[in-house]
């Protein structure tokens, strides 16, 4: 049997680190850049690297920026008083999705984890309170998973705040719209009769 070319198999073990990149779909994915004009392959590498190599964290909130801020903490119309606080920026990107919230963000760059040796100082914890002594932030809305270790951090810096008087809230956890409670897991029920409301 034919051993794999070694240009071919430093591709894959590369494409192999990235995540949800299986080893044969990182073989898929370098046979197929084999198969790209040699400019466009150039093109893709310079676009990974210069991203790569452009993207910084926003001085204020840790979202991802191209220069100090980023486009959220620089715009002035987002300044109403509310902060949410995320573990990472593609929270941020998911929220944003919605075109409703208008507030400004928190990147916490990770959540508390014990287990994993993760702890207050080990994210952006102190950088928040930092923010908030300003005194201009009225809310911080608490948007980690709904995991052990996001309640976890939730809850640990719900204890912070809520002695400096500011409105600390949690999103709101249950049945997604369109699911069937037949097939919904009883943590997820437990926190839907909890967060459930008046109409």
């Amino acid at each position: 049997m034919a051993k794999p070319l070694e240009p071919i198999t430093r591709m894959v073990s590369q494409l192999s680190k990235l995540p949800s990149i299986g080893q044969k779909s990182a073989q898929r994915l370098a046979y197929h850049i084999i198969s790209m004009e040699l400019e466009d392959v150039r093109e893709l590498a310079s676009a990974i690297y210069q991203g790569r190599k452009e993207i910084r964290y926003c001085s204020v909130c840790g979202n991802y920026a191209v220069d100090d801020l980023c486009d959220i903490c620089s715009d002035d119309g987002r300044k109403n008083g509310q902060i949410c606080v995320v573990r990472d920026p593609r929270d941020v990107a998911a929220i944003e999705r919605m075109h409703d919230y208008e507030g400004s963000y928190h990147v916490l760059h990770g959540t508390l984890s014990p287990m994993e040796g993760i702890g207050p100082d080990d994210i952006r914890i102190q950088e928040l309170l930092k923010r908030l002594a300003d005194g201009k932030t009225k809310e911080v809305i608490l948007a980690t998973n709904p995991d052990i270790e996001g309640e976890a951090t939730a809850s640990y810096i719900a204890r912070l705040i809520k002695p400096m008087g500011i409105l600390v809230t949690r999103i709101a956890h249950g049945v997604p719209v369109g699911g069937d409670l037949e097939y919904t897991d009883e943590i997820t029920l437990a926190k839907a009769m909890e967060g459930r409301r008046e109409i």
